[in-house]
């Protein structure tokens, strides 16, 4: 299950510079459109797929195509932003993603019901008929420089190297608690419903505040939001490990949705601040974002499992809290640096 669920954010660290680069390079619509191609590729081999091995492989090219399309649509986006919106714009695009990751549950659900073939057919019909309305959409190219040698130096931005760091722990908040936890509510005795349900209001909950804390980041500053997705996340991680009922851990799964997701619109809104004083073209800067996402994302998934087999679940959880504390420590004297200027 670790290996399965971290194929795809590791599918988007090997394509996330390559996607940033054609964004910048090529454009922000071909990078879509061949995102949306290995989407659609992955899709059929999911739908026809026997083997333990296709699927792996497929989860890892679609992750190669979600790192082309979101280097290409964010780079699309913040083109098209005003400068005093971004984080709000950034946080509209996050919930379009997570009210687009609700409907995993279902599928899924579906699949165990009428079969792999047509569900997964309908995904990739789906996706080609997304290509043929982004084909037709106007782009606007977001002005930058593509060069790998800016974006390296562009790392010594505060804010590049703070938004990095404050994507990827999300990440591996989410991919601990993606394997963990569904394992762990099945072991005290919740069904496939019950536990579909806990991740799906998370996800609900997840997307309706990301605009608004988007709006929050604009007005008040990146900060302030990422504080708050901190302290909160840590809080969640050290809560997790000792309910001994399925409904207590899933109202905390609830909980954790929102909680650890509001750090990914202030992170890639401040990483974007960064990015465009350097100089660097958004699409290319949003391959950090692919780079810091993959990073955390396959950590919680395969290294969370592993550490959990071998140490148990309290282990990976705790270890987590602590990071979290680290982070928050920074964050609060980056604050106070800040606000005694």
């Amino acid at each position: 299950a670790g290996v399965l669920a971290a194929a795809y954010p590791a599918g988007t660290f090997a394509g996330a510079l390559p996607g940033g680069w054609m964004a910048a390079r090529v454009g922000v619509r071909p990078t879509v459109l061949v995102g949306l191609g290995l989407l659609v590729a992955s899709s059929i081999a999911f739908a026809f797929g026997d083997s333990v091995v296709v699927l792996d492989v497929a989860r890892f090219i679609q992750g190669i195509g979600g790192a082309a399309s979101w280097a290409g649509a964010l780079g699309w986006l913040i083109g098209a932003a005003p400068r005093d919106r971004r984080g709000q714009y950034i946080g509209t695009a996050l919930a379009a993603a997570v009210a687009g990751a609700l409907f995993g549950p279902v599928l899924g659900a579906a699949a165990g019901a009428i079969g792999q073939a047509p569900v997964f057919g309908a995904v990739a019909a789906v996706g080609a008929a997304m290509m043929v309305w982004a084909a037709r959409m106007a782009a606007e190219q977001p002005e930058g420089d593509s060069r790998l040698s800016t974006l390296i130096t562009s790392l010594g931005d505060r804010r590049v190297a703070g938004g990095m760091w404050l994507t990827t722990l999300p990440g591996v908040l989410f991919g601990t608690v993606a394997v963990l936890g569904p394992l762990r509510m099945d072991e005290l005795g919740a069904g496939a419903a019950a536990i579909a349900a806990a991740f799906l209001i998370a996800a609900a909950f997840e997307a309706v505040i990301a605009p608004l804390i988007g709006r929050l980041s604009d007005r008040r500053g990146r900060l302030v939001p990422s504080v708050i997705g901190v302290a909160g996340g840590g809080l969640v991680m050290a809560l997790l490990p000792w309910p001994s009922s399925a409904l207590t851990l899933g109202i905390l799964i609830v909980f954790a949705g929102p909680l650890i997701g509001m750090l990914y619109t202030p992170a890639m809104a401040m990483l974007s601040d960064g990015a465009e004083a350097a100089g660097v073209a958004q699409g290319f800067a949003f391959a950090l974002v692919n780079l810091a996402w993959a990073t955390g994302q396959t950590a919680g998934a395969a290294g969370g499992a592993r550490l959990a087999d071998a140490a148990g679940d309290r282990v990976p959880y705790l270890l987590l809290a602590g990071i979290c504390a680290l982070t928050l420590a920074a964050l609060a004297r980056r604050s106070l640096r800040l606000s005694g200027r």
